[in-house]
């Protein structure tokens, strides 16, 4: 294949290429793109893999938590492949870990975990993965051992699962906190009033965001979820009239797609509606178990605004992109219920 054969080279469309050859970016050493400069040429290193991972683990990570994320990458078996998100920019200093030296490295400036899935987690591209774990940078996993993970999931035929979390540290949501006797749990009671349906979010179906763990299938489905916009540009070099360009046609227009609810917020609550039944298909697994120590290290990457700290002004994003995830969510279920003619479930708008 021509991509294999060259060490280094530049492209363009990014996507594209790897949507076409998603083996060859199984072979991926590091990429490096400049957040502000449009569409940038990528360099890579192609190299040969003796061992062919099952598995893909990412963390997105800054420099300031290498301590943390070296932990967390030798509790992966080598059946994993580690990938690398950089949203400080610094790569090279984590050669000073043996693993990082087989580990994919992507590095763009000042972005959030679901930015880069959306970018580079193209279901064509992790395909050969049974599992795909999109973590956090700041996970204590003294606890944790990810191949008895990934039994326990297989026992229990979860297809979108979480480690449960230490009860007293980073705790939001009871579904989520680890149970002491059980292996796995998919149900929980959450607070009064919060589920008039024990089988929806959050008392069952639901998982955070910080530390999920995907099947194949399910996070083919999740990654359409990561919200996309779509901006037309109409080209007039290729309209005679006004009323030409008002028809977009393949030779007057490009699109250009953009994720803008890069943080997530919301996802774990739409899961659900990736898996059948949800509240079998969904849990927390409890024997393997983490602690979510709530590091703002990405919260400080933002920038101060009217005497506030940059964590401040990523938090109030944080929960406008919820509220506009909750409105997009609630629009697509009423026009597809509305399209197949049928009355829809409830909602799990909270």
């Amino acid at each position: 294949m021509y991509l294999m054969r060259r060490k280094r080279f530049g492209f363009q469309q990014i996507l594209e290429v790897l949507k076409a050859y998603p083996q060859a970016s199984l072979h991926l050493s590091r990429i490096s793109i400049f957040a502000d400069c449009g569409v940038c040429p990528v360099r890579w290193h192609v190299q040969d893999l003796i061992i062919k991972p099952k598995y893909l683990v990412t963390f997105t990570v800054g420099y300031a938590q290498k301590n943390n994320v070296d932990a967390a990458v030798k509790k992966f078996s080598k059946n994993f492949t580690i990938l690398l998100f950089h949203y400080d920019g610094r790569t090279s200093e984590w050669d000073e870990f043996e693993w990082s030296k087989r580990a994919i490295h992507v590095s763009i400036q000042k972005q959030t975990k679901w930015w880069y899935a959306k970018r580079f987690l193209h279901p064509d591209i992790v395909a050969p993965y049974d599992y795909i774990f999109v973590w956090d940078e700041d996970l204590g996993v003294e606890h944790f051992n990810a191949e008895e993970y990934i039994k326990l999931v297989r026992k229990y035929g979860l297809e979108i699962s979480q480690p449960g979390l230490e009860p007293n540290n980073g705790l939001t949501w009871q579904m989520t906190k680890r149970r002491g006797h059980s292996e796995v749990h998919m149900l929980t009671e959450e607070k009064p009033g919060w589920c008039n349906d024990p089988h929806l979010p959050p008392c069952a179906a639901f998982v955070e965001i910080m530390a999920p763990v995907f099947s194949r299938d399910a996070w083919r489905c999740v990654w359409h979820m990561i919200q996309v916009y779509i901006i037309i540009f109409l080209c007039s070099n290729y309209c005679e009239s006004f009323r030409d360009c008002s028809v977009a046609t393949s030779k007057n227009f490009s699109l250009l797609l953009q994720n803008d609810l890069v943080h997530g917020w919301g996802l774990d609550f739409a899961l659900r509606q990736c898996i059948e039944p949800a509240h079998k298909k969904i849990g927390v697994v409890d024997a393997q178990w983490i602690v979510h120590q709530g590091v703002p290290s990405l919260g400080n990457q933002g920038q101060a605004e009217r005497g506030r700290a940059p964590w401040e002004g990523v938090r109030e994003r944080c929960r406008r992109e919820w509220t506009m995830f909750q409105a997009r969510m609630t629009r697509a279920e009423k026009a597809y219920f509305e399209a197949m003619g049928v009355d829809p479930p409830n909602s799990t708008a909270h």
